[in-house]
């Protein structure tokens, strides 16, 4: 079968939400050579978060429209998914997260990467780490589903910080100097690693930077769902620049 000229290893369809700026630059930047990446707008207005309850709303919104993004992209025959946003993906535990994944699968054809099982990858890939930290861009009541899948996951989640962002553009602005000041916050010698979860947040840079200052993994979840999706596919390629996970494992 012919090969497309420019994925001649692996075509990948990407997910996400039309509202975020962030996931396709930021596995553009991680990119290795044969590998190409389309990403797929799951319509999404730029609803405003002030709650709990319209931050679960507005993510349930998104999540009803992922089938449809998953048809368009098919379209182009990808051999793989990888989605571009990660709230959904954590609701529901460890459960909740393999029903998503089975259900994107089912509909696809092909297999997908997803955030949540990404990051419980990463971490048992670095190894030894068993007290984890978070932050997010989510709202308390997202925080919650997260702490719940990762402790179902067998870690403890010693604290987490929801940035509580008031839309979904707005996840796309948040300062760096916020991003480190809120990494300090969670770092601490209870803690053996810290995570980043929400697609639309720049981290990818960051999270290294984080990673050499704290000398503990810091894991940023495009970085992580990239990773994943690459290794997945038996692409072992190195790329530098990026932290750890993708320099050794």
């Amino acid at each position: 079968m012919s090969k497309d000229v420019q994925a001649w290893r692996r075509k990948f369809g990407v997910l996400g939400p039309s509202t975020n700026t962030i996931v396709q630059p930021d596995f553009e930047s991680l990119g290795v050579p044969g590998v190409t990446s389309h990403y797929s707008r799951i319509f999404t207005p730029n609803s405003k978060a002030i709650s709990n309850e319209t931050f679960l709303a507005g993510t349930q919104k998104i999540s009803e429209g992922v089938v449809d993004a998953v048809r368009s992209v098919m379209t182009c025959e990808p051999d793989y998914l990888v989605m571009g946003m990660s709230a959904v993906t954590f609701y529901g535990g460890v459960a909740g997260a393999d029903e998503f994944q089975r259900k994107i699968e089912h509909e696809a054809g092909v297999g997908i990467s997803i955030g949540a099982h990404s990051c419980t990858a990463a971490l048992k890939a670095y190894g030894g780490i068993k007290r984890i930290a978070f932050l997010s861009p989510y709202y308390p009541v997202a925080n919650a589903e997260v702490k719940r899948y990762f402790e179902e996951s067998g870690f403890s989640v010693v604290r987490d910080v929801p940035l509580q962002c008031p839309s979904w553009i707005s996840i796309a602005q948040q300062p760096e100097e916020r991003l480190r000041q809120v990494l300090n916050e969670l770092n601490g010698p209870d803690v053996d690693a810290i995570l980043q979860v929400g697609t639309n947040l720049s981290m990818i840079r960051l999270a290294a930077e984080a990673e050499r200052w704290f000398g503990k993994p810091v894991i940023a979840i495009n970085t992580a769902t990239w990773w994943h999706a690459l290794r997945a596919n038996q692409i072992t390629d190195k790329v530098y620049g990026f932290g750890r996970l993708l320099e050794y494992f």
